[in-house]
Order: structure tokens, then sequence, then C-alpha cells
């Protein structure tokens, strides 16, 4: 395996098509940028490069999964991207929603990383995954992303209430075992659907748990690992693109410590009053937002809630998407264990 080629704040394999800046063309002055991944220029033009490649459904037959995209609202580009194991027992799945990362302001259902992630997670973990391709900030600043997200748990119910329609993967679907899960940013949104669907019927849904892939949580005071946790040339998330990701896609005039951003600030909304599902959490040794991560753990069992973490030792923020180590592919397997023993524990 060749050496991990750095852009910008994403450790990328060197095999990854690079489509940087091609086409750009002389605008405005820049206002924010995170090298490679984004810029916005003071007229509101967004760039986003092709720094990682988006490909179709196909995936290998021996993996044993089907994949099939399917739009969920036409009006405003919402779909998703469902992997399906071919099962050889009759039983029914569980299914679980999953929102990519990416900071809210980059990243796509159809990226080739979270393409091989998840239907290897739906191959290992015996779970039906629809990826949910939500709208990015800073077009579509935050609560968009939470609202997407719930619009997709709804159409869930409403298709299964409509009766049969999408029986490749309805008919093999245990919708009584249903599941939030991300990573990043896309586990931040995870927590919060989590949150908003307590004000919504969803029977027959019943929402068992959510799967928080290294959250993406921050506030105005600094933790330890932000301060001083040393990261490699391969970090795909320094404080500086952190920093820049909340301010591109928090409302108007909020800080870091918007509940959006910062779930235990003072002053919002307690945990104690949220009827959260069960959460696993899943931490990384090297990660800046190590220390935020076991701070919500302790918080959401603190307010009563049922919390495991696991924390995963020598790898960074996004290992499992990100970075093709032998380390960081061990890790992925053990992730992938501790997810189907989680989902397992709760059906």
């Amino acid at each position: 395996m060749g050496k991990i080629r750095t852009i910008g704040t994403i450790a990328l394999d060197p095999s990854l098509s690079l489509q940087i800046g091609r086409n750009s063309t002389q605008r405005g002055a820049v206002v924010e940028e995170i090298e490679g991944l984004i810029k916005v220029d003071k007229d509101g033009h967004v760039e986003r490069p092709q720094i990682v490649p988006h490909v179709s459904t196909a995936l290998p037959p021996e993996l044993g999964v089907t994949s099939k995209d399917v739009t969920i609202d036409k009006f405003t580009n919402i779909w998703a991207r469902f992997y399906v194991p071919k099962c050889s027992f009759s039983g029914k799945l569980p299914l679980i929603v999953y929102f990519h990362g990416g900071g809210f302001c980059v990243g796509s259902a159809a990226w080739s990383c979270y393409h091989e992630f998840l239907a290897k997670l739906a191959a290992k973990a015996s779970c039906i995954v629809m990826s949910v391709n939500y709208r990015l900030a800073p077009e579509n600043p935050l609560p968009v992303a939470y609202e997407d997200g719930l619009k997709a748990l709804l159409w869930v119910k409403q298709g299964v209430q409509s009766g049969p329609g999408e029986e490749w993967w309805q008919g093999k679907c245990n919708f009584s075992n249903v599941f939030l899960a991300g990573d990043s940013a896309g586990a931040n949104i995870a927590h919060n659907v989590a949150a908003r669907s307590i004000t919504h019927s969803l029977s027959p849904l019943i929402l068992k748990g959510t799967i928080l892939i290294q959250p993406f949580f921050g506030g105005e005071a600094r933790t330890e690992s932000e301060k001083y946790m040393v990261q490699s040339s391969r970090s795909a998330l320094t404080l500086a693109a952190s920093d820049t990701y909340w301010r591109l896609a928090l409302p108007g005039g909020a800080n870091r410590d918007h509940p959006w951003c910062n779930p235990m600030a003072k002053g919002w909304t307690k945990l104690e009053e949220q009827r959260l599902p069960p959460t696993l959490v899943c931490v990384s040794e090297m990660d800046i937002l190590k220390d935020r991560n076991l701070e919500l753990c302790a918080a959401l069992a603190k307010a009563g809630r049922r919390v495991e973490h696991v924390v995963y030792k020598g790898v960074g923020h996004a290992f499992q998407v990100l970075s093709k180590s032998q380390a960081s592919q061990t890790r992925t397997l053990e992730m992938m264990v501790h997810i189907k023993s989680f989902v397992s524990s709760l059906c």
C-alpha cells in the first residue's frame, strides 16, 4: 500500500482521484475555507472540490449485499442509498438509518469511502442500512440537516403504513428494530433526530437506539484533547477546520455553545429532559473530539440514559472511512463487531 497523501484536513489513499479547482473561476474574496474541501466566497458562492469520487450502487458480488438509491423528497433532493444483505435465513433484519460525516458542509451518501464502509457494515452486522443524503451547509444551515433526517425517518414510517411497494428491502426489514447512526457530523444529526423524533408518532417503527461514531460536538471552552492532542499529518479533523465547520453550519449569530453544537451548555434543555434511546458512542483515541465524546457519555449516564462507549486505540477521526492503514482496518472490523453486538442486545 502506498503512502497516504494529505489534502487539507482529510487523509486519503493516493488511489483516490483528485479534481481540485479544475473548474474554478475567479469570484469574490474568500471568507471561509478548509483547503481542498470547501471554499465560500463573499458573494455566497460555495465551491466543493471533488476530493472523494462519487460512485454508483455497484458492489462486489462476493460481499452478498444489494444496493439501490431511492428518492425521499424530489423537491429538496433528499435521497438514500440502501444496503440490503442477501440473507440465507428467513428472519427479518434491523434497520440502521445512517448519516454521513463532513462537518455538515461536505460529503455524500455516494462518496466511495461511505459506500464501501456501509456495504461491509450491512454484511458484518446483518442489518439493512439506509444512508441518507441530506442538504449541506452553508447553503442550508442547521437545523436543515436535522429536518432532513427526521423526514427520512418519517418517510420510512409512511412507506410501511402504505403497504408493499419497496418489497426488495421492506420485506426483509424488522421495523420494530430501528437505529439512528452516523459518524462525525452525521452522529450529531443522529443524536438530534432522535431527540426530535420524541414529539412524533413513529409507529409502527420502534426506535431502539443510536450509534454515534466520533460525534461532532463543540463548545466555546476548549477541552484538553482539543488543546493538546498532537495531530498527525493524516488527521481528518483539525481544530481550525472544526471551528470553520461550525461557523458555516450554525445559524447566524450563534456561537459554539449553541445546543446543536454543545448539548451540555448551561441554559439549554438538559439531557435529563430528553427521552433518548440507548446509545453506543465510538471514540477514537487520537481524535481531538475524544474528550468531548467522553463528556457526552458521562452526561448521558448521569441523566439516567443507557450508554456504552468504546475507545479505539491508536486511530484518529474518521479512520473507518478515510484511512487504509492496517491498524485502521483492524479497528474498523472491531467497530463493526461492537455495533452488531449493541444492535443484537436491543433487538
